[in-house]
């Protein structure tokens, strides 16, 4: 399959995104949790992921207890200052019904107006310049991180050339491996996770996460020629030797992590194409996630 997706366009289109979000993100602050505030942050599938790097991002910027859940394994009985929620659509069963329950003051970060989130949350942030065609998140996860990340006072602009750079470089070897363990430390695990579904969900293809270290207890057996294992952000300089002493291929970057993983999006899509998979419409997959009651 060699036609474009609407993803490929989505993913070209980030360092633009990146731009707008930028500039929305000041007007916008006022509804994101204050410093010193114990944050929940929830999502399913990327939302999930990007909840996970914004939650270690917010700890170790000194802003207060962050914990992270799935939608679907939110803890009711602990008690917290406000929750955020991610949501591309607005209406994933698991975060419209956490929002319906909880008293706890709430934001939900969303790329459509009139969703049902938007009545459940107590504020409502929409970014819907950033949403896609795609059943496939690409630009949507990065853009709502990033808009996190500026909260967090990151720069965003800064790092614009990055994601340049990472939709110009050169990706065809990573194409060609039979397997992908990507592997992150304190905020890139989150990335490491969405890096590899991206992989499996827009190509049947197999891709495992792990935090970096972790990868030495068991997972290091699979690696070998013809394999590939992909770090977002450093890794000690002994798991890159061990690593590189099995013959697998080593992807690593000094781009921000964030535009790293659209090196990865990238390689996805490339071998969805390689494969004949349509990787805008995944295989048993919708644009949300509705559940039978």
């Amino acid at each position: 399959m060699t036609t474009a997706f609407h993803a490929d366009a989505e993913i070209a289109s980030q360092p633009q995104i990146w731009r707008q979000v930028a500039e929305f993100a000041p007007s916008v602050f006022s509804k994101l949790p204050k410093k010193g505030e114990r944050v929940a942050v929830v999502g399913c599938g990327s939302s999930w992921f990007m909840s996970m790097a914004y939650a270690s991002l917010r700890e170790a910027a000194g802003h207060g207890e962050t914990d992270v859940y799935a939608g679907s394994e939110f803890n009711y009985e602990r008690k917290y200052d406000r929750i955020v929620s991610i949501s591309r659509s607005g209406t994933t069963t698991e975060i419209v019904e956490l929002l319906g329950k909880v008293k706890t003051p709430s934001v939900i970060l969303t790329a459509i107006h009139n969703s049902p989130v938007e009545d459940r949350a107590t504020e409502t942030i929409i970014m819907d310049f950033a949403d896609e065609q795609s059943v496939l998140q690409t630009r949507w996860a990065t853009a709502a991180l990033g808009l996190l990340r500026a909260h967090l006072g990151f720069d965003l602009n800064s790092i614009v050339k990055d994601a340049e750079e990472a939709l110009a470089s050169d990706i065809s070897d990573l194409v060609e491996v039979e397997q992908i363990s990507f592997l992150g430390r304190g905020w890139t695990i989150g990335l490491a996770h969405e890096a590899a579904l991206k992989t499996r969900e827009s190509s049947q293809f197999w891709a495992e996460a792990y935090p970096a270290l972790d990868y030495r207890h068991g997972p290091l057996s699979i690696s070998q020629p013809g394999r590939a294992v992909w770090a977002f952000g450093d890794i000690p300089a002994d798991l890159v030797r061990d690593i590189k002493s099995t013959g697998a291929l080593f992807e690593s970057s000094k781009l921000d992590p964030m535009a790293h993983l659209i090196r990865a999006q990238r390689v996805a899509i490339a071998i969805a194409k390689k494969r004949g998979v349509d990787a805008d419409n995944p295989r048993g997959l919708a644009r949300s996630i509705i559940l039978d009651k």
